[in-house]
């Protein structure tokens, strides 16, 4: 039992999300692999709301081409409301991911073409070759959108222990109108989240940085 969690160990403390890509295409079989392995994370009733849209080759450029036009258009409308705000610690840890990328990548923080040019790169995936899009049931409500949530975790850990890198994308889904479009995906399916993913580019600064996580005391109270 040891050599199991010193392997899951393992894998959820290399994951990170992964900016940039090569251009090699995941098989399909891995693919595969991935999300049958990630179903089988534990759902309310046994439930299994998401649905798993993935791209390729030519669908991934497309998808990417909607996406920039939507973004440059403006505005957002997800499914899924934004946070209210983000206050505390909350937004401490916000502002530092942030500025670890930007230091990572030498974007100054008065640079705001360079930031407004990072942010565009969400819309074309950091380079992926392959985005897959989770939609959850509409009907099913947070408890749909919470069990998503555990298979999206679970894609990233899989993918992660077979050298697939990946990043899960809210913004993405802030054009959930588009995507809806661009996909043909009925209104009772809720667009929560994109997840891009592939083979990192080790040499790319964006990969060259990692987010902290808080001490196990700030998050845990054990009563007995």
């Amino acid at each position: 039992m040891n050599d199991d969690f010193n392997t899951l160990s393992g894998i959820l403390n290399s994951r990170y999300s992964c900016r940039a890509y090569l251009n090699d295409n995941v098989p399909d079989s891995d693919i595969k692999d991935v999300i049958t392995t990630a179903s089988r994370v534990p759902t309310w009733c046994n439930a299994q709301p998401w649905r798993v849209l993935v791209t390729k080759g030519d669908a991934t450029k497309n998808f990417s081409d909607v996406l920039v036009k939507a973004a440059e258009a403006g505005p957002m409308q997800p499914d899924f409301d934004w946070p209210v705000q983000y206050t505390g610690e909350y937004q401490d840890r916000r502002r530092v991911c942030g500025y670890q990328l930007y230091d990572a990548l030498g974007i100054q923080r008065e640079d705001r073409e360079r930031r407004a040019d990072q942010m565009m790169k969400n819309y074309r995936f950091f380079g992926a070759p392959h985005v897959a899009i989770i939609t959850t049931e509409a009907d099913l409500g947070p408890y749909g959108a919470m069990d998503c949530g555990g298979f999206i975790s679970a894609f990233t850990l899989v993918a992660r222990s077979k050298g697939i890198a990946s990043v899960v994308q809210a913004s993405v889904t802030g054009f959930a109108p588009a995507i809806r479009e661009h996909f043909d995906i009925p209104k009772h399916r809720l667009i929560q989240t994109a997840i891009s993913f592939g083979y990192e580019d080790p040499g790319d600064a964006a990969n060259n940085f990692r987010t902290e996580r808080a001490e196990i005391d700030d998050v845990v109270e054990i009563f007995s």
